[in-house]
């Protein structure tokens, strides 16, 4: 298949870009600069997705979108910050569907990330992707980024609207931030530990990335996430019995207040996520308990 690709530099897209090679698919980037990963043989075309136009003709002849550019979520909130999250989301989208809309012969698929933010804080709920949204800044940057990708239906796309958890893999994302901290034994719960942490292994992230895409029919949403959450300090303790080490140290609310502003919410609120779709759908995941994801990530290599 001729897949266009966006977001390729970043943790996840390097991961699902080379899974697409390594499947055989053509592959064609959008994107600020090239990633090393890119084959000798694929395309790659300049796009800065909070500026720019995208580009039409980089689209001409693909058969699928893969869309994951986003400016990183893990930061303070400053303003500047909350402008360029929303930003390179919600007028990222909307670009790359207009640019959709000129083609004569258009892509048949939009496989477009979104992220669990979607459901806000939400206790003990259990969440699938029949549940409603959210409160909040990221459940309102996910709402209106979904609805920029919907817009693609109109032209005949199927759009497939992945709603990733806490992705889990060594090369990036929250566990290789973590690392630091729990490998100096100094990791811990955060507060109490209550809230639900819907993660999910790197591998499998992308399996269902591959799977949505070579489906006939998946559209809809699909919330990337194992069918086993778990809480915040069960988290913790399971990656420190993984690296041999004591994970009993909780970080104050009011600290991460101190140091993440808004952001700190995202980390203290609890999504109970379950994903309904991909398993009614005949998606297998790998790693289904967190301790042989762990470990596999962090002892088998």
């Amino acid at each position: 298949m001729r897949v266009i690709l966006t977001g390729a530099s970043g943790f996840l897209g390097r991961a699902v870009g080379k899974r697409l090679a390594e499947a055989g698919h053509e592959l064609r980037v959008l994107g600020r600069r090239a990633p090393s990963w890119l084959r000798a043989g694929d395309g790659f075309h300049r796009w800065d997705a909070m500026r720019d136009a995208a580009p039409v003709k980089a689209l001409e002849g693909m058969e699928a979108v893969i869309h994951l550019a986003g400016e990183p979520v893990a930061q303070r909130w400053t303003q500047g910050a909350k402008q360029r999250i929303q930003q390179s989301r919600v007028e990222g989208t909307r670009a790359l569907v207009k640019a959709i809309s000129r083609l004569e012969a258009r892509p048949k698929v939009l496989v477009s990330a979104s992220a669990i933010g979607y459901y806000g804080d939400r206790g003990d709920e259990v969440l699938t992707e029949e549940s409603g949204r959210g409160d909040g800044f990221l459940a309102d940057v996910c709402v209106a980024w979904e609805q920029e990708a919907l817009k693609a239906e109109e032209l005949g796309l199927r759009v497939s609207r992945v709603r990733f958890g806490v992705v889990l893999g060594r090369e990036g994302g929250a566990l290789a931030k973590m690392l630091p901290a729990f490998r100096a034994g100094l990791g811990g719960p955060i507060g109490k530990g209550r809230q639900w942490m819907s993660w999910i292994h790197i591998a499998d992230a992308v399996g269902m990335v591959k799977f949505i895409l070579e489906t006939p029919g998946a559209g809809g949403a699909w919330n990337a996430t194992a069918p086993m959450p778990v809480r915040n300090a069960e988290f913790s303790h399971t990656l420190g019995r993984v690296l041999r080490r004591p994970a009993v140290l909780a970080v104050p609310r009011f600290v991460l207040g101190l140091a993440f502003g808004e952001m700190a919410g995202m980390l203290t609120g609890s999504q109970r996520v379950e994903p309904e779709a991909a398993l009614k759908a005949g998606f297998r995941l790998e790693y289904a308990e967190l301790e042989a994801a762990l470990k596999d990530l962090l002892t088998t290599r």
